[in-house]
């Protein structure tokens, strides 16, 4: 049985959409929300919200490599910090906005829209969003939960 040129090429396109389309599917968010050069937190000193209590960019003369991220501190004493429990100081919902994550979403993050609540880093897409998640921490906290990390198996 011969097959005309046209025919092959409707059954290939068909095919090859269909692959193209099963592989997003299975495509997966990183669990860490890093920028383009591989930063978590945008490059900013994440023990600085808990020991400063304010966002404080990083040094490269100060990083490390932890959970597929790189992190940088602004001293030495905030790397040695974070060396020593990591977990403490990491931004829940690996660093995504967690307003987005109690929503059902990912989305990125300004390092300027944080909270610190019962001892643990939140971070939020801008100001505005993060005065929502402030509106009712504890709701949007157990909504937050409810959905991590669930939400890095949807597709944008």
């Amino acid at each position: 049985m011969r097959v005309s040129g046209s025919v092959f090429l409707v059954v290939l396109s068909v095919f090859l959409v269909t692959v193209f389309a099963g592989t997003c599917a299975l495509a997966k968010k990183d669990s860490m929300n890093k920028d383009a050069q591989g930063r978590a937190v945008n490059g900013y000193d994440p023990v600085a919200y808990f020991m400063q209590g304010k966002p404080t960019p990083g040094a490269r003369e100060f990083e490390m490599k932890w959970n597929g991220a790189l992190w940088q501190f602004s001293s030495a004493e905030n790397l040695k910090v974070f060396k020593a429990d990591p977990e403490k100081y990491a931004p829940q919902y690996g660093g995504y906005c967690a307003w987005a994550v109690a929503e059902g979403y990912t989305a990125d993050v300004d390092p300027n829209a944080w909270t610190v609540f019962q001892g643990k880093l939140y971070l939020n897409y801008n100001r505005d969003i993060r005065s929502k998640w402030q509106k009712d921490t504890l709701a949007n906290i157990e909504r937050a939960n409810k959905n991590w990390p669930a939400v890095l198996d949807k597709a944008d």
